[in-house]
């Protein structure tokens, strides 16, 4: 199945590099001045340490009721979130404080709620603690899976095909990677390990593009003789792009579903996968090939 027909298709993608490498610093830019206004990221119960209790309640209530509610209760910094289905009544309040009797922590927030709204109308469906060393552990080795992921690309694509390759695609997949926590810095969305799960799956997935177009464009050097490279490249993914479109839009009809019809606890993994989709398939393009290009060797 094609959406082009690659043998008549040359849209010059390489043409515009310098337009869309400015984009891309644009965008990169405003996501780490997002990081740096906000302090850093949003991060959850897995990274900050503290304890998350899902809650369901039976009639229609609003954050700052649940909230009045526990103003009583010693528990520290409160943050209460509504899960994006309103009809469930489902909300997830974490705490700052870990208790290592999770029975009692959800047994004092309950009698708490059952006070307030009633006890037919309370239902603790989860609890969860993690302790701050814990979750400051969990933030530094998910940093190291994604550099040692870095690292392991880099030298799988030198050997594969050479360095400037793989110098490419590294600075495509820093792109994606960048980006995608960029847009959670700016939205203030939270930052978990089902987050950084979606980040190794962006740089699979962004890579698995750009090796497709890396290897039209080492085929087509052989075929091709003396031609100029910028005409080798551009002509190379002019040649893939009906590939890339139809696995990009494959890709996107399972995202939009889970996104919307996964639940609370997917929504923020699907949102991630669906960022990371939309910029790998551009920095396949318009990023990992331009850096190839850059550092091809002058003719002398």
């Amino acid at each position: 199945m094609q959406f082009f027909n690659s043998a008549k298709m040359n849209v010059d993608f390489v043409g515009k590099r310098r337009f869309f490498i400015m984009i891309s610093m644009i965008a990169v830019l405003v996501g780490l001045a997002s990081l740096l206004v906000r302090g850093g990221l949003n991060y959850g119960i897995d990274f900050a340490g503290g304890t998350m209790v899902q809650v369901r309640f039976a009639t229609d209530l609003n954050s700052d009721q649940i909230r009045d509610a526990l103003a009583g209760v010693d528990l520290g910094e409160v943050a209460i979130q509504q899960f994006e289905d309103a009809e469930a009544h489902e909300f997830l309040i974490r705490v700052e404080k870990s208790k290592s009797n999770l029975v009692g922590l959800s047994d004092e927030i309950k009698t708490v709620l059952d006070k307030a709204f009633g006890s037919e109308n309370v239902d603790i469906r989860r609890v969860e603690m993690v302790g701050p060393k814990v979750g400051k552990d969990l933030r530094h080795q998910g940093m190291l899976a994604i550099i040692y992921a870095m690292i392991g690309i880099l030298i799988y694509i030198t050997v594969r095909f050479e360095l400037r390759f793989a110098v490419g695609a590294i600075v495509a997949l820093a792109h994606d990677v960048m980006i995608t926590v960029g847009v959670f810095a700016l939205l203030d969305k939270e930052f978990s390990l089902p987050i950084v799960a979606a980040l190794l799956a962006i740089v699979g997935y962004s890579l698995n593009d750009t090796i497709v177009v890396y290897d039209r464009i080492r085929e087509n050097m052989k075929g091709m003789g003396k031609s100029d490279f910028i005409m080798i490249v551009n002509g190379s993914i002019n040649q893939t792009i009906s590939r890339t479109i139809l696995t990009s839009l494959t890709t996107m009809l399972v995202l939009i579903s889970l996104f919307f019809l996964g639940g609370g606890v997917i929504h923020d993994f699907a949102f991630a996968m669906i960022i990371g989709v939309v910029v790998g398939t551009y920095s396949s393009i318009f990023i990992a090939s331009p850096v190839v290009i850059s550092m091809q060797p002058k003719k002398k």
